[in-house]
């Protein structure tokens, strides 16, 4: 079976109630909930987990190595993560960026991201379908 690990970054803990003008009103659980549908849809297994701490997430990428795939929205430790970076690099895992807001069209500071360049691809302002939508292409793209 098709295995897909879920991972959120700093903050992502406060959905539903941090900003939602910019974040929505969807909750971390509505996204994983999300996520699980999508999954079920395209016959992988999903696992999830958030931290607000770096080297968690470093040891959850880590963990994913034999995974058909990682989605991953590093809130912002894309803007500033070596460590994410080479994690995902080193894993060799096929990874999808995610955001839910269009970070280029946000703060200059957002426009950069570190993990860009070592993902398979990225999806920006898409809102929680970004999640779903990330699934769907390393769910895919596995079937290659």
């Amino acid at each position: 079976m098709k295995r897909i690990a879920v991972l959120n970054g700093p903050n992502l803990n406060l959905l539903g109630t941090r900003e939602p003008e910019v974040y929505g009103s969807q909750t971390l659980a509505d996204i994983e909930d999300l996520c699980r549908e999508a999954g079920a849809k395209a016959g992988a297994e999903i696992t999830f987990m958030q931290s607000n701490h770096e080297g968690d997430l470093v040891d959850a990428i880590h963990a994913a190595r034999g995974f058909t795939g990682i989605v991953i929205n590093a809130g912002a430790y894309t803007h500033t993560s070596v460590a994410l970076r080479d994690a995902i690099a080193g894993v060799s895992v096929p990874t999808v960026e995610v955001h839910l807001s269009n970070t280029h069209a946000r703060e200059e500071f957002r426009h950069h991201s570190y993990l860009s360049p070592v993902c398979r691809a990225v999806i920006l302002g898409a809102g929680p379908a970004g999640y779903g939508y990330a699934i769907d292409l390393l769910a895919a793209q596995a079937a290659d």
